[in-house]
C-alpha cells in the first residue's frame, strides 16, 4: 500500500473513496464541507440524515455518489472537538481505511483535522491508525482474502509530511513483526527460530547479534533461567541485539521481553480452562522486543539500545524442574521452586542481571506475566512497577503518546515476606492476594542499581474481538511505547 501526504483539499479531490472527520459538535456543514455538499447535491446533508450520522467516536457512513470524481463519500465520527487527541486521530485514520476496504476502494483521500497546529504529530498518528487498520496474517490461510486491497491513501491537507509518514510507516514494520511473532503457534516460533528471526533484524538493518547458546549461559552462571529451559528437547537461545548510533550515544538503555515460546506449566502443569492453547503468546515481551529493535534500527536515533530474550519453553519431561528444587541465578541469590509455573520471573532474573553488567543507564522489561494482572487491569491495560519515578514518567508519557494504555502499580515492599524461604534466599511465588506485586519485587532483587521499570503486558498483547487499529488476535502491544520511550 502506497501512503502519501498531499496538500490537495477535499473540493479538488478525485477518487474511488473520500473519507471526511466530522466532529460530534459540529456536524452543520460550513466553509470547505458546505461547498463540497454543493458540488454534489447535497450528498453529504442526506447522509447525515440517512445514517442518523452524529459525529460519535468508532462511527462512520458511507454513500455511493453517482455522476462525480468520487465514487464513495464515507463520513468518520470524531467526537467532541475539545476532546480530540493524537489517539483520536489515530483511530480516525484507522476507520477510514477499513470502511474504505469495506467499501472496495482501491484509492482513498482522508481529510482529518490537524491535532494542537502539530502536522507532523497528527499526518503520523493518521498513518499509523491507517496502516495497523489494514494489516492481516494470512500467513496460515490456506484461502486467499479475495478483497481488493486498498492501494493508495492520500492524506489530504498534509502537504511536506512525508517525513512523518515515513516514521509511521517504519515503527508500524516493528509493530507487525511483533504481531507476527505473537500470533504464530508453537509449531513455528521455537527458542531456535526466534533467534533465527532476531539474527535476521540484524542483518538486514545493521544491528550487532550476540547469540548465547546453553553452554555460554552455564558459564555466566544462569541457573534460574536454564532451570525454566533444561525440560524442553529445544535448546534455549540468549539473544543479544544491540542498536548503536553513528555518533555519540546521549543515553544507553536496555529492553528486555520474556521470550516463552510456549509455557505448559512445567509439572505443576496448566489446567482445564487455564488457558494453555494460547500459551504461544507467553513471549509477548520478547515480540515487543525484537519489534522495537526493528522499528528503531530504521529510526537511527542517537540512543544506544540493547535488546535482550531469554528465550525458551517450558516443558514437562524427566529433566523438569520439580516443585521444590533451588535454583541458583546469576548474581548468586537462590530461589526455592514453588511453582513451575512461575517460569518468566525465572527467566527475566537472569535477564536483568546480564542487562545491569551492561551499564546501562536504564532497564525496562515487558512480560506476559501474571493472570494477577489481567484480573486487576483487564485486557487493554498493562501494569507499570518501577522504583524510579523518572523511568515510570517517561514511560507513561510514551504510553500516552502512543495510544498503549499503562497503569503505575505500587511497589509494596512487604509483600515480599510471602515469598521468604527457609532454605532459599526465596520462593519463586508469594501469597495468591497482590500475585502480580509480589512477581515485580521478585524482580527487584536481580537490579542492584540500575534505574528499571517492568511492564506487566499479560492483557494488551492478545484482544479477543477488533478494537479499532488492532483485529483480533495479536495487538503487537509495546513496540509503540518502546520506541517512544527510547527516542524521547
Amino acid at each position: 500500500m502506497n501512503l502519501q501526504a498531499t496538500g490537495t483539499s477535499i473540493l479538488e479531490w478525485s477518487g474511488e473513496g473520500l473519507a471526511i472527520g466530522m466532529f460530534e459538535d459540529a456536524t452543520a456543514l460550513t466553509g470547505d464541507l458546505e461547498t463540497l455538499d454543493g458540488k454534489l447535491s447535497g450528498a453529504i446533508k442526506d447522509l447525515i440524515a440517512d445514517a442518523d450520522f452524529k459525529g460519535k467516536p468508532a462511527t462512520s457512513a458511507s454513500t455511493r455518489i453517482a455522476g462525480s470524481p468520487i465514487r464513495k463519500l464515507m463520513l468518520v465520527g470524531l467526537g467532541k472537538s475539545d476532546q480530540m487527541t493524537l489517539e483520536g486521530l489515530r483511530r480516525a485514520g484507522a476507520a477510514a481505511a477499513k470502511l474504505a476496504k469495506r467499501e472496495r476502494c482501491k484509492m482513498v483521500g482522508i481529510s482529518l483535522p490537524i491535532f494542537n497546529n502539530d502536522a507532523a504529530a497528527s499526518a503520523q498518528a493518521i498513518a499509523e491508525g491507517a496502516e495497523l487498520a489494514l494489516y492481516e496474517d494470512r500467513r496460515f490461510k490456506s484461502e486467499p482474502d479475495d478483497t481488493p486491497p486498498v492501494e493508495q491513501i492520500e492524506l489530504l491537507g498534509l502537504a511536506g509530511q512525508d517525513a512523518a509518514i515515513e516514521k509511521a510507516h517504519k515503527i508500524c514494520s516493528g509493530v507487525f513483526l511483533a504481531r507476527e511473532l505473537v500470533a504464530a503457534p508453537a509449531n513455528y516460533l521455537t527458542p531456535v527460530t526466534m533467534a533465527e528471526t532476531a539474527s535476521a533484524i540484524a542483518s538486514e538493518f545493521g544491528l550487532q547479534a550476540e547469540i548465547l547458546e546453553k553452554e555460554d549461559c552455564e558459564k555466566l552462571g544462569m541457573g534460574a533461567f536454564l532451570g525454566v529451559a533444561q525440560a524442553s528437547d529445544l535448546p534455549p537461545k540468549f539473544i543479544h541485539l544491540i542498536y548503536r548510533p553513528d555518533g555519540a550515544a546521549r543515553k544507553k538503555v536496555a529492553i528486555i521481553g520474556k521470550g516463552l515460546t510456549f509455557d505448559s506449566g512445567g509439572l505443576n502443569i496448566k489446567g482445564a480452562g487455564s488457558g494453555i492453547e494460547m500459551m504461544k503468546t507467553d513471549m509477548g515481551g520478547a515480540g515487543a522486543t525484537l519489534g522495537a529493535a526493528k522499528a528503531i534500527a530504521q529510526l537511527k536515533p542517537d540512543v544506544e539500545v540493547h535488546f535482550i530474550v531469554a528465550a525458551t519453553e517450558n516443558m514437562i519431561s524427566g529433566r523438569a524442574i520439580h516443585p521444590g528444587d533451588i535454583l541458583t541465578a546469576s548474581n548468586g541469590k537462590t530461589i526455592e521452586i514453588n511453582n513451575t509455573d512461575a517460569e518468566g520471573r525465572l527467566t527475566l532474573a537472569d535477564a536483568l542481571v546480564y542487562a545491569e553488567k551492561l551499564e546501562v543507564d536504564a532497564i525496562v522489561d515487558l512480560a506476559t506475566l501474571t493472570g494477577a494482572c489481567v484480573v486487576a487491569l483487564g485486557d487493554s491495560i498493562a501494569g507499570l512497577w518501577s522504583p524510579s519515578d523518572d523511568v515510570a514518567n517517561q514511560l507513561v508519557s510514551a504510553s500516552e503518546q502512543a495510544g498503549e494504555k499503562i497503569w503505575r502499580m505500587p511497589m509494596e515492599e512487604k509483600y515480599f515476606e510471602s515469598m521468604k524461604s527457609g532454605i532459599a534466599d526465596m520462593k519463586n511465588t508469594g501469597a495468591r492476594a497482590g500475585g502480580a506485586i509480589s512477581a515485580a519485587i521478585f524482580l527487584k532483587q536481580f537490579v542492584k542499581e540500575t534505574p528499571w521499570a517492568h511492564l506487566d503486558v499479560a492483557g494488551p498483547v492478545w484482544a479477543d474481538k477488533e478494537n479499532g487499529y488492532n483485529g483480533a488476535g495479536a495487538t503487537g502491544y509495546g513496540v509503540r511505547t518502546l520506541v517512544n520511550w527510547v527516542t524521547s
